[in-house]
């Protein structure tokens, strides 16, 4: 059973979240700011954090900082803002996924059915095998990731993005394509979500993220991966 930690200083909000996800199946935890939500993940295993953005104590964008100093679990961040800088800002620190408030709840669910779904694709499709591209190793059984035998600390769906473009090299996936992909989802969606998270993983990948080395963009298209990188 998926355990889903879900944290809003709004106790109604989280009533309702709660109950959604537990007529679905799910195992849920709450919390009502972002340090009791620090507090249940040091003794819970969480599969999945829904995270409001506007909270007291320590806020969603803070939170989601801290969280990613330690878990790589999926997060989708909650707002009441709807300005393309705060969802940018909340995928730029960590953040999976973004919907913003007021939602609607099949909606959010089935965005948390894609974050969980995703995941299972991912470990089912994974081998003992690794790909290498120059100086990059993806260990895709370990989910490990190298550059010049250094490691490179990714989240999950950052891992997932580039598992993808390796391995299929020298082809070119559009921004709807990586998300109708991964996130099983139409891409009407996607916004500019695709675009942070390749941003991201440039910013950890390459010694020059302006000019990439291995995540190359193909301007018009997409973005694509070469097995012989220049």
């Amino acid at each position: 059973m998926n355990t889903v930690l879900v944290v809003d200083d709004d106790s109604e909000i989280r009533d309702v979240i709660h109950v959604y996800l537990r007529n679905e199946g799910y195992k849920v935890l709450e919390a009502e700011d972002g340090l009791k939500a620090l507090d249940v993940l040091n003794v819970n295993s969480v599969q999945l954090i829904i995270l409001d953005v506007m909270m007291p104590n320590l806020d969603g964008i803070k939170t989601c900082m801290k969280i990613r100093e330690t878990w790589t679990t999926p997060i989708i961040m909650l707002s009441a803002k709807e300005e393309d800088i705060d969802k940018i800002t909340g995928l730029s620190i960590g953040a999976d996924d973004y919907v913003s408030k007021p939602f609607n709840s099949l909606e959010l669910l089935a965005r948390v059915k894609a974050q969980l779904r995703r995941q299972t694709y991912t470990t089912k499709e994974s081998n003992d095998s690794a790909i290498t591209i120059q100086e990059l190793v993806i260990d895709k059984a370990k989910h490990f990731v190298s550059i010049r035998g250094k490691e490179v600390s990714l989240t999950p769906l950052e891992f997932s993005i580039l598992e993808l473009l390796a391995s299929h090299s020298g082809q070119v996936f559009s921004a709807d394509k990586i998300y109708e992909t991964l996130w099983n989802e139409p891409s009407g969606y996607s916004d500019n979500t695709v675009m942070v998270h390749i941003r991201n993983l440039r910013e950890k990948m390459e010694e020059h993220p302006r000019k990439p080395q291995y995540i190359k963009t193909v301007w018009g298209v997409g973005y694509k991966i070469d097995k012989y990188t220049i």
